[in-house]
């Protein structure tokens, strides 16, 4: 499995093509925005379609041979053609005994 990692956005390059049944399409293009920031991860080149699954995932199918993931803060990747798995690192607050995405 290939992983790639953009500031606090994970994707990992599905090998089984996912099932999307039921799954809504999205029309943004933004994987993630950053809270302090205002900054997002988002795909500014290529042709992709971004999936939200009713169990709370996020899929990404790049349909060209490749897309671009940009972030203003970090280097850009290239995606090949595919579909990816799309999360965001979490930490725990040992205050609230809580788990929360990593603040970008």
């Amino acid at each position: 499995m290939r992983v790639y990692r953009q500031g606090d956005v994970i994707l990992k390059r599905l090998e089984v093509e996912p099932n999307l049944g039921g799954a809504n399409e999205k029309n943004d293009l933004t994987l993630a925005y950053g809270e302090t920031t205002g900054h997002a991860h988002r795909i500014t080149e290529g042709r992709v379609k971004l999936y939200a699954l009713m169990t709370g995932a996020i899929v990404l199918r790049v349909l060209s041979e490749y897309a671009r993931l940009f972030h203003e803060e970090h280097a850009d990747i290239l995606l090949a053609k595919g579909d990816y798995d799309i999360s965001q690192q979490r930490e725990w607050d040992w205050q609230s005994e809580t788990n929360r995405n990593v603040a970008d």
